[in-house]
Formats: C-alpha cells, structure tokens, sequence
C-alpha cells in the first residue's frame, strides 16, 4: 500500500538530505584532499630511502622508512570512515612504495623482509611493491658487477627468481590483482637481462683469471730459462 505524504513533507525531506549530502562529501573532500598530500609525501619518503639504500646508507634508509610509516598510520586511521578514499588508487600506489622500499632495503643488507601484516597493507598493494623491488635489486646487481662483487650478484638474482616465482602463481584477474599479469611479464624481462649481465661478469671473471695465471706461467718460465 503506497503512503502518500505532503508536498511540504517532501520539500522538508529533499532539503534534509541535501544538507546531509553536503556534509558527508564535504567530509570526504577534506580526508581526500588530506590523504593526497600525505600519500605525495608517502611517496617521497619512500624513493629517497631507496636512492640511500643505493648508496649503502642502510641507517639513514631506515629513518626515512619510519617516517613513511608515520604517515601510512595517519592514511590508515582515515580507512574506516572514508574507505573510498582509502581504495581510490593514489593511497595504494603510495603504499606500493612504501613496501618497494622496505624491500629494497631488506635485499639490500640481507635484513629480515617485512610481511603483509607488519607493513599493514593488503595483499594486491604487498606483492605489487615486491614486483617493483626486482627492478631496484637489477640496479642493485649492476653496482655490485662494477666492484666485482659477483659472489652478491649470484645471491641477489636468487632472490629475483624467487620473488618472481612467488608472483608468477598468483593467477587471479587483474580487478583482483591490480593488474600484476602485465607486471609479471616485465619482471621476466628485467630478471633475462639481469642473468645475462651475471653470466657475461663470471665468464670474463673467469678469464681474465686464466689470462693471469698463463702469463705468470710464462714469465716464471722465462725467469728459469
């Protein structure tokens, strides 16, 4: 049975849950407006403690870590009213880093890996900034074969194997994994060119070694002639 109401009744109603609209976007806008600095900021402090894992400065890494994970719990303590926000997209990316440096920096000194739930992030975000952190561990190699350090070379295409491994079985829809397929396929890539740059290290390691020992054979041989 239809309930008719006033026409006044219906004026008061529009006009109350427009005034209740405004108030609940305008909610909205300020948590949007605040956690799209604070992921900007997120993600600044993340990348500069990347570059100061490069440049082996583990401690100052660290520093700018906690202060990335400080604005993580201020993006984190807004989920609950303003999930929307949370799960718009920049929040994660913004995330993505924040794991891709504590990985970065965990491969980088041999240090414990954070999971899932010490970082305080969802799983798409978690293995997203893994993927990423097989790029920095190439960049990682490439450094190490300048100083000849092939033995940590070896160590850190292991783990890009496995990282790899672990993504490559996570076989899911893109909608539920961000699009990690697409990722999946590049890391292939980088991890094809980073093995081939190990091999061509040990191989000319191994015969500049040989060079070395023919010519002391032959000088040592010339001395007893």
């Amino acid at each position: 049975m239809t309930r008719h109401t006033s026409t006044q009744g219906l004026i008061l109603t529009i006009r109350r849950e427009g005034e209740a609209v405004n108030e609940m976007l305008a909610s909205t806008h300020a948590e949007r407006e605040r956690a799209l600095s604070a992921s900007r900021t997120l993600i600044r402090y993340s990348a500069n403690s990347i570059r100061a894992t490069h440049r082996g400065e583990y401690e100052e890494s660290r520093r700018l870590i906690a202060e990335a994970d400080e604005l993580r719990s201020t993006l984190e303590a807004g989920k609950r009213d303003h999930p929307e926000v949370y799960f718009g997209g920049y929040v994660e990316d913004a995330l993505k880093e924040f794991v891709e440096a504590h990985a970065t920096l965990a491969f980088a000194e041999g240090s414990a890996l954070p999971t899932m739930d010490d970082l305080g992030v969802g799983p798409a975000v978690y293995i997203h900034g893994l993927a990423e952190a097989v790029g920095e561990l190439r960049r990682l190699v490439l450094d190490r074969l300048r100083t000849d350090d092939t033995a940590n070379c070896e160590d850190l295409l292991q783990i890009m194997d496995e990282v790899y491994a672990a993504l490559v079985t996570v076989d899911y829809p893109d909608a539920v994994t961000r699009g990690l397929r697409r990722t999946t396929d590049v890391m292939r890539g980088v991890i094809e060119r980073t093995r081939g740059d190990v091999t061509m290290a040990l191989r000319q390691g191994s015969l500049e070694r040989r060079l070395r020992e023919i010519s002391e054979r032959m000088a040592n041989d010339g001395r007893a002639g």
